[in-house]
C-alpha cells in the first residue's frame, strides 16, 4: 500500500476550513491578507500546490502570517519544516514536547523521517485495541470521565507515530484518527463545544491522511459539517459535505455509510431551515438502505442504523410542521432501538415531546420530557438536554398548567438547574 503523497497536514487543514480546492485556498489567502492589512500579497494556485507537495518550501513571512491566521495552526502543524533545522529533533524530544504541551499534537504527525524507528510492529494493534475499547465505552461512560482518557490516548499516539513506519504506522495513524474523531464527537455532541470539536477534528483528519484512509477521512469531514450546519451556515455545511462525498468515492463505501452521509446533510439542511431538501435527502437515504450494496460498514461506524435514520426523519418532519408523520417516524425509531442507544433514546423522547407540544397536548409532552430526563439522569447527553430545553420553551403557553409546573419542579432542581441554564 503506497504512502500518501504530499503535505497531508496542510491538505487536511485546508479541507477542514472549507476550502475544497487549492484555488479556493489561494483566493482566500489573497483576500484574507487584505483584511490583515498586508498589501500587495497575491497567492496563486501554483504556490499552494508547492506547499502541498512532498517537500513544501518554507513560506515567506507575510504568507506565514496569513496561513496561520486563516487556518488557525502554526507552521509546523501545517506540515512545514523551518529552514533552521527542526528536522534534527529526535523522536524522544517530539514525544516529550507533545506530552508536556510545548508543541501542538499535530506537530508529531508526519515526522517519521526525523525519527528513529524504535517501536515493535505490535504497537499499532495494541494502540488500536485501546481505541476500540474507548469506542464501546462511549455509549455507557459519562463523557466527563471518558474524554480525558481519550485525549490522553491521542497524545500517546502522537508520540508513538514518529517511531513507526510502513504498515504499523498506517495502523497506528488510523487508530489515532478514530481517537481524535471520538474526542471531537464528545466535544460537539456531549459538551456542546463546537469550536473545540472543530480543532480536534482537524487533527483527526490529519491522522486519517497519514493512514491514507479516505473513508475515515470522509466520516471526519462529515462530522465537521455539523459545526457550520448547526450554526445555520448552509454554505459552510454544504462545502464540507461535498468534500465528504468526494472522499467516500475513493473507497468502497457501504450502503449504510452512504445513507449516513445523506442523513448528516439532511440534519444540516434542517438546521439551516431547508426542510424540503432535507426530506428529499432522507428519502434517498431510505432507498439506499433498502437496496443495499456488497460493501460492509467499517467497525468504527457504530453511530448509525435504520432506527437513527428514522429519528433524523422524525426531527425534520417535526420542524417542517408534519406532526402526524413526525410522531409515526419517531415512534418507529423508538421501537427499533437496541440496548446501547440510550443517548439517542433521550433525543427521540424529547422530539416526541415537541410533537405533542406543537399539537397542543401539554400533558403528553410533559410525560415524554419526563422520560427524557429519566434517561439523562442515567446517561448525560448535552444534545438531549438541548432538545428538552426547546420543548420547555414550546410549552410556555401552558406554563400555568399543573403538568408543566410539575415538570419545572423537576427541571429546576439542584441536580439539573446548572445544566439547563448554562447556555
Amino acid at each position: 500500500m503506497p504512502r500518501p503523497t504530499g503535505n497531508v497536514r496542510l491538505k487536511a487543514a485546508r479541507v477542514a476550513a472549507g476550502f475544497n480546492s487549492q484555488q479556493d485556498l489561494a483566493d482566500a489567502l489573497t483576500e484574507h491578507a487584505k483584511g490583515m492589512g498586508i498589501r500587495g500579497l497575491s497567492v496563486g494556485v501554483r504556490q499552494v500546490r508547492r506547499w502541498e507537495s512532498d517537500n513544501p518550501p518554507w513560506p515567506q513571512p507575510d504568507c506565514q502570517r496569513v496561513l496561520v491566521h486563516l487556518l488557525g495552526q502554526n507552521m509546523e502543524a501545517l506540515g512545514f519544516t523551518p529552514p533552521w533545522g527542526s528536522e534534527g529533533q529526535d523522536a524522544s524530544a517530539v514525544r516529550r514536547n507533545v506530552i508536556t504541551g510545548t508543541a501542538t499534537p499535530g506537530l508529531a504527525i508526519g515526522r517519521a523521517r526525523a525519527s528513529v524507528m524504535t517501536q515493535p510492529a505490535s504497537v499499532g494493534a495494541d494502540f488500536a485495541a485501546v481505541t476500540r475499547a474507548h469506542r464501546r465505552l462511549y455509549w455507557s461512560v459519562a463523557p466527563s470521565q471518558l474524554h480525558p482518557a481519550v485525549v490522553a490516548h491521542a497524545t500517546l499516539g502522537c508520540g508513538l507515530l514518529p517511531e513507526t513506519s510502513d504498515t504499523t504506522r498506517r495502523t497506528l495513524a488510523a487508530a489515532l484518527a478514530e481517537t481524535y474523531l471520538l474526542a471531537g464527537r464528545i466535544e460537539f455532541f456531549d459538551f456542546s463545544e463546537p469550536a473545540a470539536a472543530h480543532d480536534t477534528l482537524v487533527l483527526a483528519l490529519q491522522a486519517a491522511g497519514e493512514a491514507d484512509d479516505p473513508l475515515l477521512g470522509s466520516a471526519i469531514i462529515a462530522h465537521m459539517a455539523f459545526v457550520p450546519g448547526w450554526a445555520g451556515d448552509q454554505d459552510g455545511a454544504r462545502e464540507r459535505m461535498i468534500a465528504a462525498r468526494t472522499y467516500a468515492r475513493r473507497a468502497p463505501a457501504s450502503a449504510e455509510f452512504l445513507a449516513w452521509l445523506d442523513a448528516v446533510e439532511a440534519e444540516c439542511e434542517t438546521r439551516c431551515g431547508d426542510t424540503r431538501t432535507a426530506l428529499h435527502l432522507i428519502a434517498h437515504a431510505e432507498d439506499i438502505l433498502e437496496n443495499g450494496n456488497e460493501h460492509a460498514s467499517p467497525p468504527w461506524m457504530d453511530w448509525f442504523s435504520p432506527a437513527r435514520l428514522a429519528a433524523f426523519k422524525g426531527n425534520t418532519q417535526l420542524l417542517a410542521g408534519h406532526l402526524p408523520q413526525a410522531r409515526s417516524a419517531l415512534l418507529q425509531s423508538l421501537g427499533a432501538m437496541t440496548p446501547g442507544e440510550e443517548k439517542q433514546r433521550t433525543v427521540v423522547y424529547a422530539d416526541l415531546a415537541a410533537v405533542e407540544a406543537a399539537s397542543g397536548k401539554a400533558q403528553a409532552a410533559c410525560e415524554y420530557v419526563g422520560k427524557a430526563l429519566d434517561q439523562l439522569a442515567l446517561t448525560w447527553y448535552a444534545t438531549g438536554m438541548d432538545r428538552v430545553r426547546e420543548v420547555r420553551r414550546a410549552l410556555t403557553p401552558h406554563q400555568h398548567e399543573s403538568c408543566v409546573r410539575a415538570l419545572d419542579d423537576r427541571l429546576y432542581d439542584w441536580a439539573t438547574t446548572l445544566s439547563v441554564l448554562r447556555r
